[in-house]
């Protein structure tokens, strides 16, 4: 118990002295400059120490900063990666819509260049029959369609309705087997009859004689002959002119000028006579 005690005052005076110590130094540091040496050394020793000290500190500090901009930065990029998406949409459909203006300003232009009244229509439809070039239009006889009207587009010659209803017609292009229009060559007004092929980039030229002047890069245009085309209309360029020895007839196809499998936006034309005859039609069923 004695040998206990002692220990205990030791401790005490141990502490006393260091307090009282530790209080004098203090003092001398506050009224002098005499420890300032003294501190400089201690402090480059004591550095290493506070350093290795704050490195856990740190370094959790550090991983919680890399998963959480790791994650902010996931979340920029897929934000912007829905922006570049809208935009990219955006951009196809300005591209869409200036394709499809500079189509309509192609068509107006022809238009204003015909002598007859059209009508601007829509293709919405085409016979999936690859044996059939036929398509579908969205004007009918409450526009005042009829059987056999022309239809163009910004290049050409087209094809003519064969088929009414109220709302939509029936429109057999040019390219069709079962159709032939009565051309003449721009440049020497020759006639003949142009034939479809079944394919959309040829016609064949009908019972072209091996005498007949006729050259490649021809301009085709209706004839007007047989009253159903009018005059004047593009219907193909002459690509291929064989003579064929032997044979009294020589071989003649023509590209057609108009843009059969593309053309969306296209032409009804109604001549003079089929205009009156559809307005008398209308004033007769007024006064009825």
């Amino acid at each position: 118990m004695k040998s206990l005690f002692l220990e205990e005052s030791t401790i005490g005076y141990k502490a006393l002295g260091f307090a009282i110590l530790s209080l004098v130094l203090i003092l001398v540091d506050h009224w002098s400059n005499i420890l300032d040496s003294t501190r400089s050394r201690l402090t480059v020793l004591v550095t290493p120490v506070i350093v290795v000290a704050d490195f856990p500190a740190k370094g959790f500090q550090s991983v919680g900063g890399v998963f959480t901009s790791g994650g902010a930065m996931r979340e920029k990029i897929a934000l912007l990666e829905e922006d570049l998406l809208l935009l990219r949409a955006k951009t196809e459909k300005m591209a869409a819509l200036t394709a499809e203006n500079n189509r309509l300003r192609d068509l107006l232009g022809s238009a204003a260049k015909l002598q007859d009244n059209v009508v601007v229509a829509e293709l919405i439809g085409v016979d999936p029959d690859p044996g059939k070039h036929e398509v579908v239009i969205d004007k009918g006889t409450s526009d005042g369609v009829f059987i056999g009207q022309p239809l163009l587009d910004a290049k050409g010659l087209m094809g003519q309705v064969v088929g009414v209803s109220r709302y939509s017609s029936r429109v057999l292009l040019i390219s069709d087997p079962s159709h032939s229009v009565p051309v003449q060559v721009a440049r020497s007004n020759l006639r003949f009859v142009a034939q479809g092929t079944g394919a959309m980039s040829r016609l064949d030229l009908m019972y072209v004689q091996n005498t007949a002047d006729v050259r490649t890069g021809d301009l085709l245009i209706s004839s007007g002959l047989g009253g159903r085309f009018p005059v004047g209309y593009p219907v193909g360029i002459v690509n291929k002119v064989e003579h064929r020895g032997g044979k009294p007839f020589s071989s003649v196809t023509a590209i057609p000028s108009a843009l059969l499998d593309r053309s969306r936006h296209v032409l009804l034309v109604f001549t003079e006579d089929k205009l009156a005859s559809r307005h008398k039609e209308v004033r007769d069923g007024h006064g009825g």
